[in-house]
Formats: C-alpha cells, sequence, structure tokens
C-alpha cells in the first residue's frame, strides 16, 4: 500500500458582499494572517484569514481617479520594496502607488496601450517600477520623480504580458506573455532603455503544418496560423528559431502597429530539400490568397531571395486577355534540390530554378476527365479550373505527379510536361521517394499505395470513419509490430507503448539493436554438472566430460574453417604500440636528466649507478668479472624468440613461434625484431612471415611485424641475395590482402542487404 506524504484540507472559507467580485489576493510582508483581496468593482478589502473578518475596506475613489466604474477593474497587485506600498493597476491603464497603512496614494501613472496586466519593482536599490499591458507593451517608471516615466518598449511581446519579474539585486527583468515567449531584458545603466538580452519563443498560434527537416531527425520546419515559419530542435531549444521575414519590428514601430500586422499571410503548403542548403535558398511555402510563393534559406535562417510568382508566367499577346491566375495552393522541391515547382488553384503546375528563379516548365493537368466530372454537380468553369492540391517528385525526377481537388492523380513526364498518366478518386498525397511508393489519400476514406512505376495499387488500408487529414511514411516504409498496450504520462507530453516481440528500449538513450530470432526448437536444455559425495578422481571428472561432449554446446575453435581469415583477438593498442614504439619513446623521454645520488658516509662504500648501493661483498678481480661476463654472454647469444623461430618447420604454420609472440610486450618484441642480425635469421623470418599468411591466420600481427621489420632490416635486405624470399612473401601478401578485401565487401554488401530487408 502506498503511504500518503501530504495532502490539503480546507480550512476556512471568506465570504464577500454582493457588490465585491474578487479578482486577486496579497499577503503584504510583515502582515501577520492579514491579505489584501481587489475586486472587479475597483474596490480593495484587508482581511484577517484566520478570524475571517473584514479589517479595513479601501474606497474606490481613493484608489482610482476616474469616477466612472468603466476601466475600474483592478487587473494588477503588487507589493514594492518598501513596507506597507503597494503597487495597484488598473484596466483602464492607470497606476496608482499606495500606501495601506496609512490609507493614501503617494503616486499616479497613466500607461497607453491597454489595460495594465502586471506590476515589477527593482530590487537592487533602484525606485524603478515596470508596468506590462495587455497589448504587450512594458512601461518603465521612476519612482523618485513622482512617477516619471522612462522608457517605453512597444510591442515587446505579440500579445499580453502575463508577468514581469526583476531579478533579485540585478537589473535584469524578465518577462512572459500570451505569445508563448519569455524574455529577458537587461539595463546597461540605470537610466538606459531596456536591451533584450536571451529569449525563448515558439509559435502563439495552434502550429497546422509541421515536417520533420534533415536526414538526421532532428529538425522540424512547423507554420502556424501567427504568420510565422519556425524550425524547431527536439534536442535543444536554445537552436529553435524563428525565419526572419525581414525588418519588421522596425516597420511596426515606426508605423505603432503590432508586428503581426506586418507578417505575410498564413502558411498552407511548404516543402523543401536540403541537398543543396549550403548553395541557395532550399525551403518553398504559398501562402493564403497569394499568386506566388516564396523561397525560404535554412542556411541564413531567413527569407529567400526568389518570389515565384504566377503573373511571370503568362504573356499576353495584343489585346488577348490574360488567364486567371489563380492562388498558390501546393508547392514541391525536388530531391535534388535544383527546382521548386508550385500548383495553382487553375490546374497550372509551374517550375522554376531555385538557384536563379528562372521559370523553366509548365505542366497542365488540362479538362476534368469524363468519368470523374459525372460525379460532381459543377459548372464549366468549375470543370475547366482544377485547383491542384498536393505535387510530389521521385529522387531521380522522371516523373511529375499532381493531384486534384476533383479527385484526380496526375502523372506528368518531368522533361517533356506532357500528361502520361490519370487515376480517380484522390483527396491529398504523400509520395516515399526512396522506394517509389505514393500514399493517396482517396475520397471513400480508403489510404491507397500506388507504384509510380507501373501506375497500380499495390496495396488498401480501409477503416477509418472520418476524414483523413495527414498522413506519412515511416523511413524504412515498414509499419511496426501490433500495439499491445498503450499509456499517456500524466503530464500528457509522451505516449508509452508496448508491442508484440519487443521488449522496449529508450531510444533517445540507445540506438537499434537488432536481435537473432531464436525458434523453439532451437532451445536446448542443459544440466549443470553436480558433485555430490563422489571422491575426486577420475569418477569426478565425468560429468563435466560429458557436458563438454554434449552436442549444440558452441565453442570457438582456434582456426576458422575453410578460406575465412583467423584474427589473434588481441587489442588493436598492441599494435599501434609496436608501430608507434619509436614515437611513444620519444614523447615519454625525460626533459631533465637523473640527478646524481648524494654520497654516502666515507665509510660506507657504494656502488656506481643512479640508484644508491652499498657494497656487500668483497670486489672481485678484473679477470674473474671479465670471465663471468663471457659466460653469460655465451648462455644468452640465442634469445628464446630466436630459438622458436630456429626450431619451427620452414614449410609448417609457425604455431607455437607465433604464440610466444604474441605475448611479448612492444617493447621487447621491437628489441628481439633488432636482434635479427644474421643472414639466416633474416630469411629464417621472412619464411615464418610467409608460411602464416598461407595458413590464414594472424593476419595483423604479420603487418605489424612486416612494417617494423622493414623498417629495420631494410637495407640489409637489398644488399644481400635475399631478393627471391623478399618477392615471394610480396606475391602472397598481395594475395592474402585482396582475399581480404573482398571478403570484407562480400560481408558488408550482406549485412545491408539484410539491415534494408529486416
Amino acid at each position: 500500500m502506498a503511504s500518503l506524504t501530504s495532502f490539503v484540507v480546507l480550512e476556512t472559507t471568506v465570504e464577500f458582499d454582493n457588490d465585491f467580485t474578487a479578482t486577486l489576493i496579497l499577503h503584504p510582508a510583515t502582515y501577520l494572517n492579514k491579505v489584501l483581496v481587489s475586486s472587479s468593482q475597483g474596490a480593495v478589502q484587508l482581511w484577517n484569514i484566520r478570524s475571517q473578518t473584514c479589517i479595513h475596506k479601501f474606497a474606490t475613489s481613493s484608489l482610482f481617479s476616474s469616477s466612472a466604474s468603466e476601466g475600474s477593474a483592478i487587473t494588477a497587485l503588487t507589493q514594492l520594496s518598501a513596507i506597507d506600498v503597494v503597487g495597484i493597476g488598473f484596466a483602464s491603464g492607470e497606476i496608482s502607488v499606495y500606501d495601506v497603512r496609512t490609507d493614501e496614494r503617494l503616486m499616479r501613472m497613466f500607461m497607453d496601450g491597454g489595460s495594465v496586466r502586471a506590476l515589477g519593482f527593482r530590487s537592487d536599490g533602484q525606485p524603478i517600477m515596470a508596468s506590462a499591458s495587455s497589448l504587450g507593451h512594458i512601461a518603465i517608471w521612476d519612482l523618485n520623480e513622482g512617477g516619471r516615466l522612462l522608457h517605453m518598449v512597444q510591442g515587446a511581446h505579440d500579445g499580453t504580458i502575463s508577468a514581469p519579474e526583476w531579478i533579485p539585486n540585478q537589473p535584469v527583468l524578465i518577462t512572459s506573455g500570451a505569445d508563448n515567449s519569455i524574455k529577458q531584458w537587461l539595463f546597461d545603466t540605470p537610466s538606459a532603455a531596456l536591451r533584450l538580452l536571451k529569449f525563448r519563443s515558439g509559435h502563439h498560434a495552434p502550429p497546422h503544418l509541421i515536417r520533420y527537416y534533415g536526414e538526421d531527425g532532428k529538425q522540424l520546419l512547423t507554420a502556424s496560423r501567427d504568420r510565422s515559419l519556425r524550425c524547431t530542435s527536439v534536442v535543444c531549444d536554445s537552436r529553435s528559431f524563428e525565419l526572419s521575414q525581414g525588418s519588421l519590428a522596425k516597420k511596426a514601430s515606426g508605423l505603432s502597429i503590432p508586428v503581426a500586422n506586418l507578417k505575410f499571410p498564413p502558411i498552407t503548403a511548404i516543402s523543401h530539400s536540403p541537398a543543396r542548403t549550403k548553395d541557395w535558398d532550399d525551403i518553398l511555402t504559398a501562402h493564403t490568397d497569394e499568386t506566388f510563393a516564396r523561397t525560404w534559406s535554412m542556411q541564413n535562417k531567413k527569407l529567400g531571395k526568389h518570389n515565384f510568382s504566377f503573373a511571370d508566367t503568362f504573356g499576353a499577346k495584343g489585346k488577348e486577355r490574360a488567364p486567371p491566375l489563380g492562388s498558390a495552393k501546393s508547392v514541391c522541391v525536388t530531391a535534388c534540390g535544383n527546382f521548386g515547382l508550385a500548383g495553382s488553384s487553375t490546374g497550372v503546375i509551374h517550375m522554376w530554378n531555385m538557384q536563379s528563379g528562372i521559370r523553366r516548365r509548365t505542366f497542365r493537368v488540362g479538362a476534368c476527365p469524363p468519368e470523374v466530372a459525372g460525379r460532381f454537380q459543377t459548372t464549366e468553369k468549375g470543370i475547366k479550373e482544377r485547383s491542384v492540391t498536393g505535387l510530389a517528385t521521385d529522387s531521380l525526377n522522371p516523373v511529375v505527379i499532381a493531384s486534384t481537388l476533383d479527385g484526380t492523380v496526375n502523372f506528368f513526364d518531368f522533361h517533356t510536361a506532357n500528361l502520361d498518366h490519370t487515376s480517380s478518386a484522390a483527396v491529398s498525397m504523400v509520395l516515399q521517394r526512396d522506394n517509389g511508393l505514393l500514399a493517396v489519400v482517396c475520397d471513400d476514406m480508403v489510404v491507397r499505395l500506388v507504384d509510380i512505376e507501373t501506375k497500380t495499387v499495390v496495396r488498401e488500408f480501409g477503416g477509418f470513419r472520418g476524414c483523413v487529414l495527414d498522413i506519412t511514411f515511416s523511413p524504412d516504409s515498414r509499419t511496426s509490430s501490433v500495439a499491445t498496450s498503450v499509456s499517456f504520462s500524466s503530464t500528457n507530453d509522451f505516449i508509452a507503448t508496448a508491442h508484440v516481440n519487443s521488449v522496449g528500449a529508450n531510444r533517445a538513450q540507445y540506438t537499434e539493436v537488432a536481435f537473432q530470432t531464436v525458434v523453439e526448437h532451437e532451445i536446448a536444455i542443459v544440466d549443470l554438472p553436480l558433485m555430490q559425495g563422489v571422491a575426486e578422481g577420475e569418477e569426478s571428472l565425468s560429468p563435466l566430460e560429458a557436458l563438454a561432449a554434449q552436442v549444440g554446446v558452441f565453442s570457438t575453435p582456434p582456426k576458422l574453417d575453410g578460406d575465412l581469415i583467423t584474427l589473434t583477438l588481441l587489442p588493436r593498442s598492441k599494435w599501434q604500440t609496436l608501430l608507434n614504439l619509436e614515437i611513444i619513446q620519444q614523447r615519454n623521454k625525460p626533459k631533465e636528466p637523473p640527478k646524481a645520488p648524494e654520497k654516502a658516509p666515507f665509510f660506507l662504500p657504494t656502488l656506481p649507478g643512479v640508484e644508491t648501493r652499498f657494497v656487500t661483498e668483497p670486489k672481485k678481480s678484473a679477470s674473474q668479472n671479465l670471465s663471468r661476463r663471457l659466460e653469460q654472454a655465451i648462455q644468452n647469444a640465442e634469445s628464446v624468440f630466436l630459438q622458436q623461430l630456429h626450431g619451427e618447420d620452414v614449410n609448417g604454420d609457425y604455431e607455437s613461434f607465433f604464440s610466444f609472440s604474441k605475448t611479448l610486450l612492444a617493447a621487447a618484441a621491437d628489441l628481439e625484431l633488432q636482434s635479427l642480425v644474421t643472414l639466416d635469421s633474416l630469411q629464417t623470418f621472412i619464411n615464418a612471415l610467409t608460411q602464416r599468411l598461407l595458413s590464414h591466420q594472424e593476419f595483423e600481427a604479420v603487418q605489424a611485424f612486416l612494417n617494423v621489420f622493414l623498417r629495420m632490416h631494410a637495407d640489409t635486405i637489398i644488399s644481400n641475395c635475399l631478393h627471391d624470399d623478399v618477392e615471394r612473401l610480396m606475391k602472397v601478401q598481395r594475395t592474402e590482402s585482396q582475399r581480404i578485401l573482398e571478403l570484407i565487401a562480400s560481408s558488408l554488401g550482406a549485412l545491408g542487404f539484410v539491415r534494408d530487408t529486416l
């Protein structure tokens, strides 16, 4: 049973008079159990919430200047840093600074541009007050000068400002508004104007168009009824931005109108291609009731260079009347990013070059087919003017596909602009360029998949009970497994699903993992060995031997069969250290020479060297030391490395030699290779590398040894008669390298095929 950690209990209720409608409540500092309550009638009352009694009523006439009740509603109530003093804002724009202890108004201000929505007072010692209006304006007042207006920021927000808050002991003001934005303003000096420092914003109207931009899935292009086009980052909100439409704020300030009035009409269609985003404009949009399409640049985060106007595509001859232009209804940017297409409400499709803005081609859907025209009761004009509702081009640009409002899908040749095929019953469509599948939303509430190569329907999705508003393809064009359970988060911002044959993972933290399919007959039950009262000896090992010989238990063989390559499976750093040993030694070389040790007392003899060592044995004669060194040199004339090398069969695979070589450190292996000073040792080592390559084993070890060996003894090999051995090694090396490259290419191809098909 879950424990209850906290709860809220209604303790008391305060009843007001019928002529007092409470709007705001404020608990003044140092006022124990007392609150100020304001009303929509312009009155303020002081209440004791413990005894539920009204202590004092402040008259409307002392708070508000006008005697009229209109505009007297209190919309803001905030306490100043001074005790007993509060700021009161009214719907008429009037502001009163009031002392509640003496029941006296200290000063009065009036703010133009809507009602006062919020008040804020600086806490860093400066007597400054900020007021925010319902039209998005911010006013700054100097309270030392009787409430003199210092600055007025018009259009600080595109809507009502809900709260201006000062950061404690800093000249920084933070405002939030109904335009879905929060802004940080800075005062550089006490008398300077507000300067916008930072802000975070989004659409202040619900977006109606949303498209992923790019191949990484980290950016979204969104269009809204607030007449803006925004790029939203799904991984870092600081990377989100609104594509600029020009210096609208300066123009709006000069005309004293909101910035939203100067923005473009709402976007009705959007298309993009990031293939040439660094070269020229890559986004194309159509707007409400406009006869042209606009280009945008994601790279520059602003409006593009061109307006693709339908008027530029027609030229009336003599007194011939130009055909109606129609408004832009749909747009499409080709996959290569070189061309942009726009379809009009008159059934004409134009194509422009995205770089130069020059019109290249015109496509016409023509008259409505008879089988389609018979289903609608339309006039002759309505049949001729067929609005284009959707546009698409495939990945290689051989075909242009257009859907019309009367329910047809039209296929055009991209290069000749000829109409090749027409099918009916379409409402909208979307094309998956990677596989050539066209998803068409039909008027019978069925989504049909059309192969654009054969122009045939390959699949149908039915069962919808309402109008299909939008459709899209997954990146791999496949549907996920069946969902078995669905749940929304308590904050309504995430949805969690469980699927058949899916264990589930947070894709924000883990990448996709491919699991091998295991069928039931492949599952084997393995018994663990038991040791219960059996005497230690041969009998105690029988269960282990049986387990080792059990069929179906796989163990990695020491050598792979066939033409496969068996690698050493040692860390890559081992061979990298061997190849770069000189660089590592040079880097690790001490900057200063070792210091000589302090001399020991004269009566304690020491041995020469870096470390202090005392003489414990009597010194031997020079002849004895020389004889000992000669004996040690004779015993160590041939190291274990050379013994293993010369002890192998010249036609074998040198298994023992390479097993020993893999146990050596990089410095020891380098020293052993330097010890190959005789021609017999050099020839034997070359033969060992050749035979190991022929056995299809230790490929990376052979490459590392060969690199270091040739670097050390290249001059000796060239000046002596070892050319035949080196040519044989080179031939075997070339053959093995080519074979490994073929195996890798084949494996990558098979892996890519499996990844794309499963």
